[in-house]
């Protein structure tokens, strides 16, 4: 066979069912062996969109998304959403085609060194320059960017060896995903020793506690010890927010959750990881006692020396905290706290409320079932939907905040919208309409606002498609508000953020795109509980008072 068919065989036996890109000159052996396989090629609009479709697939699944493009500008729009899946710990694999071999020593049409371009934001990237390895090669790929921790590889094809003949035949993946260790009796017996030793233990949950899907022994864990806890934004969903012991997220900008952070005498992190949040906030005179539980040792830090570093399988670690009989600590010190915040979190607008992000989230959060997704994009919307969406399952609030980036939501909304409900890509053949009408599975919405939407809201086009059915909540202020809030608040003023933007409800719609624009708290409520519970495509515009 032709290595390109190869390496596509390679991606079925690793059940990969979609593969997000744009097709291009030096793919054509590729998408030709794809048209003829199980593996559905779905054409997007622009190449971030595709790396943030398989990122967001990544994330949802725990199996690596698969994103392609072509060389050199392929490449380069490609960059930045394989960048965010690596810094979010998204199992992400990504394809990119390059021309012939005998072109690549010498000055070239859209040459540059793609591979070198990728090294720092993946875990693992190479050339296929021989045919013969790229079973092996493919195989290597899936199996590091899904180990833990998870992130992003790449792979590229030059166009002479996918036309290259080959007896390679792929590897079935034995062994999807290599399992850590339990924790060693010596470490556990430590991590008791310092919570039994607290007077205000306090957990942080971060994204390796959704990551891992430890939520269950989590929750088994704080119902025991009655210990409280805080998640990280990408740790949302790890311990319900409606349980007694959930004190919302980190960095809520509440003073009742600065307050427990403050008085805590010893943190256990599970899962957590330095980047999602600076621990000099919660932890500024480096005093408390932390217990790291991780797949990987701590990054090293002035403000994050734990005492205890349980190295080990996540969810077995905290089963081993479990079995160790811990008492039941006292909650006088954080349930008051928990009541205030529940209370601030809940209360629904009234009419001569401002039109704010974070008065409307709790109308969306009563439209939207326990495991409906929502999607954040990046700006000032993604602060209040972290402080303010109470999330009730691992998995169901999705924020970008390794690298943080936006433009992220309306392209996650297609790939979450396609993994959750089974909606068909094309076939090869274009004029085929999908055979699923994106009716069924948990609703999805994409929350952003108009800065980070019009960077890919060509993407309406793909959903379009393949007749997609989740809501994009778009909050529009004018303005890159996130960056001018800063601004003000270190200068008085701002500059360089104000925009201008198109009838957000005529753009909708000139894509088929069911549009409302509502002007009261009711109408608000009604497009909400309409469009999310609608098997149509939609999008709600909530204009924001400023």
């Amino acid at each position: 066979m032709k290595t390109a068919d190869l390496l596509v065989s390679c991606l079925e036996a690793e059940g990969v069912d979609y593969v997000f890109g744009l097709p291009g000159e030096e793919l054509e052996d590729l998408l030709f062996a794809m048209g003829d396989s199980t593996v559905d090629f779905v054409p997007v609009r622009h190449e971030q969109g595709a790396a943030f479709m398989a990122d967001v697939h990544g994330r949802i699944t725990g199996d690596a998304g698969v994103c392609l493009s072509t060389l050199g500008p392929g490449a380069t729009n490609l960059l930045t959403g394989v960048a965010d899946a690596h810094l979010d710990k998204s199992p992400l694999v990504a394809i990119s085609g390059q021309g012939g071999r005998e072109r690549l020593h010498q000055e070239s049409h859209q040459l540059i060194d793609v591979v070198e371009m990728f090294g720092p934001i993946t875990k693992w990237n190479t050339r296929l320059d021989d045919p013969d390895v790229v079973h092996e090669s493919v195989r290597k790929a899936f199996k590091l960017a899904e180990h833990e921790k998870p992130g992003a590889t790449h792979l590229e094809l030059p166009e002479d060896v996918a036309a290259a003949d080959t007896e390679a035949t792929a590897l079935e993946p034995t062994a999807r995903h290599v399992h850590r260790p339990s924790p060693d009796p010596e470490s556990v017996a430590e991590a008791v020793a310092v919570v039994r030793h607290a007077d205000r233990p306090l957990v942080l949950a971060g994204n390796g506690a959704v990551r891992s899907r430890a939520s269950e022994q989590l929750r088994s864990f704080v119902d025991q010890t009655d210990i409280p806890v805080v998640a990280t934004y990408m740790g949302k969903g790890a311990v319900s927010d409606r349980d007694d012991h959930s004190l919302m997220t980190l960095d809520s900008g509440s003073g009742e959750v600065d307050r427990v952070i403050e008085r805590a005498d010893a943190v256990v992190t599970v899962g957590y990881d330095i980047a999602e949040h600076d621990p000099e906030t919660w932890n500024p005179q480096s005093d408390k006692r932390i217990v790291h539980l991780d797949s990987e040792p701590a990054e090293v830090y002035e403000h994050y020396l734990p005492d205890v570093e349980m190295v080990c399988d996540v969810a077995a670690g905290i089963e081993a905290l479990c079995g160790a009989d811990l008492d039941a600590i006292d909650t006088d010190w954080y349930a008051d706290l928990r009541e205030n915040l529940v209370g601030q979190v809940t209360s629904e607008p009234t009419d001569d409320d401002p039109v704010t992000v974070a008065n409307t989230l709790p109308l969306l959060r009563e439209t939207m079932a326990d495991d409906d997704v929502l999607i954040s994009d990046v700006g000032s919307h993604k602060m209040a939907i972290a402080r303010s969406y109470p999330t009730y399952e691992p998995n169901s609030c999705l924020i970008s905040n390794g690298l943080a980036t936006m433009g992220i939501a309306v392209p996650g909304a297609v790939s979450a919208d396609v993994a959750l409900s089974g909606s068909s890509a094309l076939s090869s053949d274009e004029s085929t309409k999908p055979d699923s009408d994106g009716a069924g599975g948990p609703n999805v919405v994409a929350a952003t606002g108009d800065g980070g939407f019009l960077m890919n809201a060509a993407e309406l086009e793909t959903a379009r498609r393949l007749d997609c059915s989740f809501t994009v909540l778009l909050f529009v202020d004018d303005d890159y508000g996130l960056i001018s809030e800063k601004q003000e608040e270190h200068r008085g003023e701002s500059t360089g953020t104000l925009l201008e933007n198109p009838d957000f409800v005529t753009f909708a719609e000139s894509f088929g795109v069911t549009a409302y624009r509502p002007e009261t708290w009711d109408e608000v409520r009604t497009a909400l509980d309409e469009a999310v519970d609608s098997d149509d495509l939609s999008l709600v515009e909530v204009q924001l008072d400023r």
